[in-house]
């Protein structure tokens, strides 16, 4: 089935958003930093997130995940 443009970068906005969230939260709870050093480590993660979409998109059905 081929991916649609569309469905790509929705699949990959959540990836991003899932990452920077689940990233902000780990640290903000358990690490001693500021929000805002907090908020650019987790923007860090959310960019390789995006990396790794644009990676996984290369390989098997296309889709932002690279197992499907």
């Amino acid at each position: 089935m081929p991916v649609t443009t569309k469905y790509f970068y929705r699949d990959m906005l959540e990836r991003v958003a899932a990452t920077f969230i689940e990233t902000f939260l780990a640290i903000f709870v358990i690490g001693d930093m500021t929000t805002v050093e907090t908020a650019s480590i987790a923007g860090a993660a959310a960019a390789l997130a995006v990396i790794k979409s644009s990676v996984a998109s290369r390989f098997g059905d296309k889709s932002a995940s690279a197992i499907d």
